[in-house]
């Protein structure tokens, strides 16, 4: 062979793979489903996932299956991200969905609406030192642990102590974000909520401006929208609470945490964690590698377990508690072409997606079974200034008549006013 044509074909060989080396990723799309419920004793499943709570519990809109709740709105939740490199300021795009899902054959994908900065008038005022303290406990078990709880004196602290006292755990958000440059759901155009029959599996493709014409995929049954968390707590806030719940399908490890009022003036916070986390950070998607990683650190419950309890006394006196707990679910990494097993650094894809699922719930605390038996042996039904007081949170009446049964418990509202203060 000539010596020139080898030289030839041996620079078309670096070439090319330069060239496969240096193509950048053409477009990302992130997937989030959050599946989120709310138990009070003497409110129907229907009534928590009604459209008028989910709005009043801040659903439908983008972000909905952000924080601790996912918006604290009960139901099924779909945020949606896309990125395309070749339109930094993002498109108009279009994303065709299984019929399983029940919202129609596409959602419409639209860049955020820029929101105008709001300048607040320059002010010399100091603000107000803050009053009272935090008590922080972790760990399941009957009884409180030596060397708890952590105590935080607003009086006494600094803002480093603050911030050392309320460290923890986090994870990077890796999800569908609404940010410049990206195009999302819902957005302006959509804000309808996934029906609770909707399920995401089945085949899915994304189109629009300089979207590849191969960003197509199937979502198959593990990475669905996950079963609703469903908890019940026996005990007085007094004693040793224990909280039950039923195995999550493809769930990975759970966590949970709690937090109620003493007064005006104490703030009290419980996680399930074997290590002080009290977890801020890990009410949220996490990655397989931080599962992993938080598994062995024994700040998340395996996937096996099924109860918790709460110490004794740690929520002793409150004038209202809740806990909170997050199922994590798998996550789904796509590609194409598809990653071989054993890529190399010339491997480089025209696009990835993700899928990310949680399911999160929400109870009261000295309100399980045992509590409302014994409450329903004092009372069979609230007392009328009960009933005025627990007014604002009344369900429209049907047919015009007088009908209490969508009211939420007066227990249930004074219970959530204590934790918020209100």
């Amino acid at each position: 062979m000539d010596i020139r044509v080898s030289v030839a074909a041996v620079m078309l060989a670096v070439a090319g793979l330069a060239q496969a080396q240096n193509k950048a990723i053409e477009a990302q799309y992130w997937m989030d489903l959050a599946t989120s419920s709310m138990s009070i004793p003497g409110m129907s499943d229907d009534m928590m996932e009604s459209g008028m709570m989910s709005q009043m519990m801040g659903g439908n809109a983008f972000g909905s299956t952000k924080g601790p709740m996912g918006g604290m709105g009960p139901g099924k939740w779909l945020d949606t991200s896309l990125w395309v490199r070749a339109k930094p300021a993002g498109i108009d795009g279009t994303h065709g969905i299984p019929a399983e899902l029940r919202l129609g054959p596409t959602l419409p994908l639209l860049p955020p609406r820029s929101e105008r900065s709001r300048s607040g008038e320059a002010t010399d005022e100091v603000p107000e030192k803050p009053k009272g303290r935090i008590l922080f406990y972790w760990g399941c078990g009957e009884n409180v642990r030596a060397g708890q709880p952590r105590v935080l004196d607003f009086a006494k602290a600094d803002i480093s102590e603050y911030g050392r006292f309320m460290t923890g755990r986090h994870a990077a958000d890796r999800g569908a974000k609404s940010q410049p440059g990206r195009s999302v759901w819902p957005n302006e155009k959509d804000r309808r909520r996934v029906p609770k029959d909707g399920s995401f599996v089945g085949g899915h493709a994304v189109s629009g401006d300089a979207v590849p014409a191969s960003l197509k995929f199937a979502v198959g049954e593990r990475h669905d929208f996950m079963p609703k968390v469903a908890m019940t707590t026996r005990g007085e806030p007094a004693a040793s609470v224990l909280v039950n719940w039923g195995s999550v399908t493809n769930a990975q490890a759970y966590f949970l945490n709690a937090m109620g009022a003493r007064g005006e003036s104490e703030m009290i916070i419980w996680s399930s964690s074997e290590e002080p986390d009290p977890g801020w950070g890990l009410m949220t998607y996490l990655s397989p590698a931080n599962i992993d990683k938080f598994l062995k650190e024994r700040v998340i419950l395996p996937p096996s377990t099924s109860q918790c309890a709460i110490p004794k006394g740690v929520f002793a006196g409150v004038e209202g508690a809740m806990v909170n707990m997050i199922a994590y679910g798998p996550e789904l990494n796509l590609s194409h072409p598809p990653r071989p097993p054993k890529a190399d650094a010339s491997w480089q894809p025209e696009w990835v997606a993700r899928v990310r699922v949680k399911s999160t719930g929400m109870t009261m605390l000295g309100m399980g079974d045992e509590a409302s038996e014994r409450r329903s042996t004092r009372r069979s039904r609230p007392s009328r200034e009960e009933m005025r007081e627990a007014a604002p949170q009344q369900m429209p009446p049907r047919g015009g008549e007088e009908d209490t049964s969508g009211m939420v418990p007066p227990d249930a509202v004074k219970a959530l006013r204590g934790i918020f203060g209100r």
